[in-house]
């Protein structure tokens, strides 16, 4: 499909938004495919979903439209260790607002000797915070410990304090079941390289609920935000497109967009209870794989624990030989398909050369700075028979540690 974008652009050029050689106008695909197709895998109307930008731009975006600090209520509720770059942007929204981050930014952290956070530990803090907290932004799936947090009841213990409620679900969508309209959530972004495969810094989406979908919801505005009956027209006034596509920014990259469906497609493929190819949804084959994707993760799980360089984690910071521990949950149901290994002693050097050999022997998983190494067996596309050849990867790597 890259083969033949690249061939209306070279016959076509700039024409290929009107005019397509294989069907796929460009003006179309971002506006009137991909929002049902992603709809199905968010759990939101199709007009409650927008393929834009990218992860941070559109988490900043959305904080434009949403974190509307008072004197009363101002601060951003989110969770210790979130991902880098979604710290970096709760703190220059508060930084363009003129408040001080050492006020505004409430983070809430695992307990002592914990490495995930307690559900009743965040309802806590909402329940006693509440009142002065504006925008309640955690990650649907933590990047680290690959903790799946309760959204629904996240959601609703802060709207019912009166806050508004986003998510970032980079390590979410595509990966764990996702209700957005019927929780209630505010908005959501997301990319779409991780679980969805749409490639390396792929575009990315949004969600904001139809409560919000009026006219006179502040925002910042681009052309393609533009009601499409009057966007090539060129109009001097902003009127929205209806939903989140008014929203949107900037012109959809089409190779990008062109990844992402042809992604897409191929995860239609995994809607197994379909009664005919025509019938396919991205909300069943998500079903599908997930169901794959909890039994995955449990064998890879009782494989790691039985590999004689596990410690269990209440004994992990006692550990003085090369091994390792795991600080996901131990509940499929409370993670994604990732798990996370702290490797032992942390703070030895251990992580990298691990790492390494596990590259060299071609298991391809993630590392964290300076102890985690992340291994997520993706239903899609991995084996039970991968899961098994990465742990024995994983002991050949150790042996050369002994």
């Amino acid at each position: 499909m890259i083969a033949e974008e690249l061939d209306v652009w070279a016959k076509k050029g700039v024409n290929g938004h009107f005019k397509h050689d294989y069907g796929r106008p460009w003006k179309n695909q971002a506006d009137q495919v991909l929002p049902g197709l992603l709809a199905g895998i968010v759990g939101g109307l199709e007009s409650e979903v927008a393929c834009m930008g990218s992860l941070t731009s559109n988490l900043h975006h959305l904080m434009c439209a949403f974190y509307r600090p008072t004197t009363e209520r101002f601060k951003i509720l989110f969770e210790g260790k979130a991902f880098p770059s979604d710290q970096y942007a709760f703190r220059s929204q508060v930084e363009l607002h003129n408040l001080d981050p050492n006020k505004a930014l409430l983070e809430v952290f695992p307990r002592t000797n914990e490495w995930t956070l307690r559900t009743s530990d965040i309802l806590d803090v909402i329940e006693r915070e509440g009142h002065q907290v504006a925008l309640v932004i955690f990650s649907g799936v933590q990047y680290f410990s690959a903790q799946r947090f309760d959204m629904k009841s996240i959601t609703a213990a802060a709207r019912a304090k009166g806050c508004v409620v986003g998510w970032d679900l980079a390590h979410g969508v595509g990966n764990v079941p996702l209700e957005l309209h019927d929780w209630g959530v505010d908005f959501a972004a997301w990319c779409t390289y991780k679980y969805l495969n749409s490639g390396p810094g792929g575009v990315g989406g949004i969600f904001v609920h139809e409560r919000h979908h009026e006219a006179s919801q502040p925002r910042l505005s681009g052309w393609w935000g533009q009601a499409t009956a009057s966007r090539f027209d060129m109009p001097p006034l902003f009127t929205p497109a209806p939903g989140a596509a008014g929203f949107q920014l900037s012109t959809p990259p089409a190779l990008e967009v062109i990844s992402l469906l042809s992604a897409l497609q191929t995860i239609l493929l995994a809607d197994i209870t379909a009664s005919s190819p025509a019938t396919r949804t991205t909300a069943g084959a998500l079903a599908t794989l997930r169901k794959k994707s909890v039994l995955m993760s449990s064998y890879l799980y009782t494989l790691l624990i039985n590999s004689k360089y596990y410690v269990d984690p209440k004994d992990a910071m006692a550990a003085t030989g090369p091994s390792f521990t795991i600080i996901s949950p131990v509940d499929p149901e409370e993670r994604g398909a990732q798990l996370s290994l702290l490797l032992l002693p942390a703070g030895k050097g251990i992580m990298q050369r691990v790492f390494e050999r596990l590259e060299e022997d071609g298991v391809i998983g993630d590392e964290r700075q300076p102890d985690v190494i992340r291994l997520s067996p993706v239903p899609m596309y991995n084996s039970f028979e991968d899961c098994a050849t990465a742990v024995e990867a994983l002991n050949r790597a150790f042996e050369a540690e002994v």
